[in-house]
């Protein structure tokens, strides 16, 4: 046990490491209450809104591996540091823009301060914790992820309610920056200790394939799947990717080790996190739409009807550390991968006409499952990484986690927008855009039957989203049952060890 691991202090990292991850958290989901207000006050049209949140997703998705490469290479604290003052440097960009193309500038330069963050905060882990403590610590960072989701739309609505559009980017700005400090003062630098030399050849198709493939992903539900467009960024995307592994495993210096792969924490803890990632998108897809258009909630109400979830979560995070630490780790994954299907499986029988109450039941399941699967998973990932490669074995994962995040969201969007129309029937065409559009169109020509047909339409579209979702919940459960094994000594443990240099 080095001085690191073992000093106080490293709690208090831990804690700047929490800031920085909420920073990233709860502005995405506060900016979605704000497109409405966003429309108005810059006369932005569906593109340039579409754009204000996809510029975010393809630049952060694009760049997440080679962020956690740089890092491992030139220092995880250095380029910490880096991401946070970019993100409050591109808040302040966003808070005097005048137009929507200057928005969309501060939310692709947003994309870049998280790509740097989200891996980065993972990888400093095993410098401060040793294998004792680091699955209690991933906990705590789970629930620092977690708590900015229903903080977004909280904190958005309010801003919104009592300040102008601009204050929903000012929000990030005394965030980042104390985190920023914090990191300064208490974490210490880490880098690999024999660095690669920057695979730009990698660098470069990892990024072009990333953002092709997630903007024919993003563009599929508005475009349609055969859309040519749509089209070329998925085959692109897919092929551009296809050529990266062969490059990378060519390559005498690659930018990330693909052999991480052959191991089975690393390979099936991924796998793990990544259904979990995508359980957790789903249902954040679908219940905010559900509780806006059904029940009438606004956004600030929409953000404390989500605190269940995150309750759940809380729950089970550290719940799925302390299991893990005295049984085999599958136990508490499999264990939550089928507890969240179970709750997905409660939620798809809403009926339109059922109150808060069981909504707030299978919600608070569903999270609990999640949070009991996803700790250990990451835990297991990180207990098979070596040091020198925790930046980038990181960004492998959350790389994942990411794609198959908006994959989710896309593949259930369509299947939403395809049961939502069946089940309308002969509606107006105007009302089959959407339950939002079914039930505005329904208040303007005072149509009571066409409201109650929109909200009907779109719980069925719920029960069946929620369907799938626990049916890969499910599937995933029996996986990790069968092959993620129990742990095993870290991976260049006695080869490897970190150059630190401690903050005075």
């Amino acid at each position: 046990m080095d001085a690191v691991t073992s000093s106080p202090r490293r709690w208090w990292a831990l804690v700047a490491i929490v800031l920085s991850v909420l920073t990233v958290g709860f502005d995405t989901t506060i900016l979605n209450v704000a497109l409405p207000t966003l429309a108005t006050a810059l006369d932005a049209g569906n593109d340039d809104l579409q754009w204000i949140v996809n510029a975010y997703v393809l630049v952060f998705a694009g760049l997440l591996l080679p962020m956690g490469a740089l890092g491992d290479r030139y220092g995880r604290k250095r380029l910490l540091m880096g991401g946070l003052a970019m993100f409050a440097g591109s808040s302040l960009i966003a808070v005097f823009a005048n137009d929507s193309a200057q928005v969309i500038a501060a939310r692709a330069l947003m994309g870049v301060g998280g790509a740097i963050l989200t891996p980065l905060t993972m990888a400093v882990l095993p410098v401060l914790f040793d294998d004792r403590d680091r699955g209690k610590a991933i906990s705590l960072l789970t629930m620092g992820m977690g708590l900015g989701l229903p903080l977004g739309p909280i904190i958005g609505g309010y801003l919104l309610e009592h300040f102008w559009w601009g204050s929903i980017f000012v929000i990030n700005i005394p965030v980042a920056l104390i985190a920023l400090v914090a990191v300064g003062f208490l974490v210490p630098e880490s880098r690999a200790a024999v660095a690669k030399r920057v695979d730009l050849l990698g660098a470069g198709l990892s990024t072009l394939g990333l953002v092709a493939l997630v903007y024919g992903v993003i563009e599929a539900p508005t475009r349609g799947w055969t859309d040519l467009w749509v089209l070329v960024g998925l085959v692109g995307g897919v092929v551009l990717l296809a050529v990266f592994v062969l490059v990378e495993r060519a390559g005498a210096a690659p930018m990330i080790d693909l052999r991480l792969f052959r191991r089975p924490r690393f390979a099936w803890g991924t796998a793990a996190g990544t259904l979990a990632s995508f359980a957790l998108f789903g249902v954040l897809f679908i219940v905010p739409q559900y509780l806006q258009a059904v029940r009438g909630d606004d956004a600030l109400g929409v953000g404390l009807r989500l605190l269940p979830l995150i309750g759940g979560l809380f729950v089970g995070a550290p719940l799925g550390e302390r299991i893990a630490s005295v049984t085999a780790t599958r136990l508490p994954v499999a264990a939550g991968l089928l507890i969240g299907a179970v709750g997905l499986g409660l939620g798809a029988r809403t009926g339109v006409g059922d109150g808060y109450g069981p909504v707030a039941t299978w919600l608070a399941v569903a999270g609990a499952g999640i949070g009991l699967a996803i700790t250990p998973a990451m835990d297991a990932v990180m207990g098979a990484l070596p040091r020198d490669e925790a930046g980038s074995g990181t960004a492998i994962t959350m790389t994942f986690r990411q794609v198959a995040g908006a994959l989710g969201v896309a593949l259930l969007g369509s299947l939403t927008s395809a049961v939502y129309r069946d089940h309308l029937g002969a509606a107006p065409e105007a009302a089959k855009r959407s339950v939002a559009a079914g039930v505005a169109l329904a208040a303007r020509t005072g149509d009571a039957g066409l409201a109650l047909a929109a909200r009907t339409a779109f719980v069925d579209a719920m029960g069946t989203v929620l369907l799938v979702c626990a049916a890969i919940g499910l599937a995933g459960a029996v996986l990790i049952a069968l092959f993620l094994p129990n742990a095993e000594r870290r991976p260049g443990a006695e080869e490897s060890v970190d150059e630190l240099t401690r903050v005075a």
